[in-house]
């Protein structure tokens, strides 16, 4: 009876896999900020002014060199502009009309004065062919003008941990204090590749971008990132070039369950530089499912008191760690103590949490099997 009127509250408990134990060496703790800058990891060579290679889950360098040094950028800017843009599409896909304010120079979508599309379909021809006009749209619409949407990417720059960043521009065209680094700009592929609606426009070989006005005019796009059809399992993300900047370049690309990061900056090899740092990464990193079985949530009303449900998470949130890391690995889940029925297949009932070195890198829903 105790257990029939007991009240739902929640109880939050820990569920530690500390995959072949913990040692407790110091070098645990320490974090990637406190690597050298220009630390070299081996002896592989690149034609890149900087470059690394990044595990996107737990911010691991398998590979890098000049990763801190701030460096012109290009259009890889505008990963940031497609994020703010479609976080903002996602509560409210304006229809933007096309105004002079919007025209730029360099690579273009081009626009015409008085044309109408959906904010999340510039986004798209934008990631495609790097229209500066595009960004420029984008800019105006979310953030009234490029100058304080420059402004919103400064500050979504500080929340993501760019520490070495400062956006000046929506289109990633050179200007005096507009710079990056390639850590910061792995950690900014790191956050885009979590949003859907990002990796479904930006792992496009071609994108299709329907019109309002004119009614019924549709342009085809092919998109610049030769990567999705020359490096095996790549799905993004961005290319770049000025004169200033060289050209500039971002991958992700994931094969086995394991998923890296590549970001070469002023590289005049950018290509088979970006295949030759995959072909070498996959090798030193592994994938780990923290989940390895799922977990029993006991139901309150069962009238034998032992009915529980199974509980797992909604995907199944395999983690690309460094070989020999994996122990670094802890999941905890945030559940309810007791649940009450009807308790359906697909319902959530918590969260799991999931720590590297400490610090947690994602979270999952719970789901009822």
């Amino acid at each position: 009876m105790f257990i029939r009127n007991l009240k739902v509250f929640i109880l939050i408990f820990s569920v530690l896999f500390l995959f072949s134990g913990c040692t407790g060496n110091k070098n645990i703790q320490k974090t990637l900020s406190e690597f050298p800058a220009n630390d070299i990891y081996d002896t592989l060579k690149d034609s890149a002014s900087a470059a690394i290679l990044f595990c996107p889950d737990t911010k691991e360098v398998i590979y890098g060199h000049n990763i801190n040094d701030k460096k012109e950028i290009a259009s890889i800017t505008k990963i940031m502009t497609a994020v703010i843009g479609l976080e903002f599409a996602k509560q409210n896909d304006k229809n933007v009309t096309v105004t002079e304010q919007m025209y730029a120079e360099g690579s273009s979508m081009y626009l015409k004065k008085g044309e109408m599309l959906k904010l999340s379909a510039i986004i798209s021809g934008m990631m495609a062919v790097s229209g500066n006009d595009a960004a420029n749209a984008v800019a105006v619409t979310v953030g009234g003008s490029v100058e304080n949407f420059a402004s919103m990417m400064n500050r979504k720059a500080e929340l993501i941990g760019m520490k070495n960043s400062h956006f000046v521009t929506p289109s990633g065209l050179d200007a005096e204090g507009h710079y990056s680094t390639a850590y910061d700009m792995a950690l900014l592929c790191a956050y885009a590749m979590n949003n859907k609606d990002f990796v479904n426009i930006v792992s496009k070989k071609n994108i299709k971008v329907d019109y309002i006005e004119p009614e019924g005019k549709t342009q085809m796009f092919t998109n610049h990132n030769k990567l999705l059809s020359i490096c095996e399992g790549c799905i993004g993300i961005k290319t770049g070039f000025t004169k200033k900047a060289g050209r500039t370049l971002t991958s992700c690309v994931s094969r086995g369950g394991k998923t890296l990061v590549c970001v070469t900056l002023n590289d005049g090899n950018d290509w088979q530089d970006h295949i030759n740092l995959y072909n070498y990464g996959f090798d030193k990193v592994n994938s780990v499912k923290p989940m390895k079985q799922p977990i029993k949530i006991y139901l309150a009303d069962s009238a034998e008191n032992d009915g529980y449900v199974n509980v797992i998470t909604e995907d199944a949130a395999l983690i690309t760690v460094k070989k020999g890391n994996e122990k670094r690995i802890i999941i905890k889940y945030y559940v309810p103590p007791f649940l009450y029925s009807p308790v359906n297949s697909g319902d959530e009932v918590g969260t799991a949490k999931i720590f590297f070195n400490g610090k947690e890198i994602m979270q999952k829903r719970l789901i009822a099997q």
